[in-house]
């Protein structure tokens, strides 16, 4: 009977444990949603492939549709703001914030804004 006891309150613990783990982990990030000025498949991948590289950040998916960027960062390593301020530098509009003229201009023809979505 003992050794059921002891069992149980093992039992208990370890997965008492593991729950607080999973949402400790849950709590460490953030997610932002953040319009752009995309507008085809080229954007797409590049959006998501340099935004992989911005620190903190977990996942990167941007909706070709909508042209809503999501990404999943680590709390303290990064904020909306700067993630902002890096799809800019990309060459890309960021909610408020305009794309960065320069870089803009160095993207493909077709991704550059004013071009119908294809």
């Amino acid at each position: 009977m003992k050794t059921l006891k002891s069992v149980i309150i093992l039992l208990f613990f370890v997965f008492g444990s593991a729950a607080l783990t999973a949402q400790d982990a849950e709590s460490k990030y953030e997610k932002v949603e953040i319009q752009t000025s995309a507008v085809c498949g080229m954007c797409k991948d590049r959006l998501e492939k340099n935004m992989a590289f911005e620190k903190g950040v977990k996942s990167v998916s941007l909706d070709e549709e909508t042209k809503i960027i999501t990404i999943e960062f680590r709390k303290g390593k990064n904020d909306k703001e700067k993630l902002k301020k890096a799809i800019t530098k990309i060459g890309y509009d960021a909610d408020d914030l305009l794309a960065d003229q320069k870089a803009h201009d160095k993207l493909p023809a077709c991704c550059q804004k004013g071009n119908e979505p294809h």
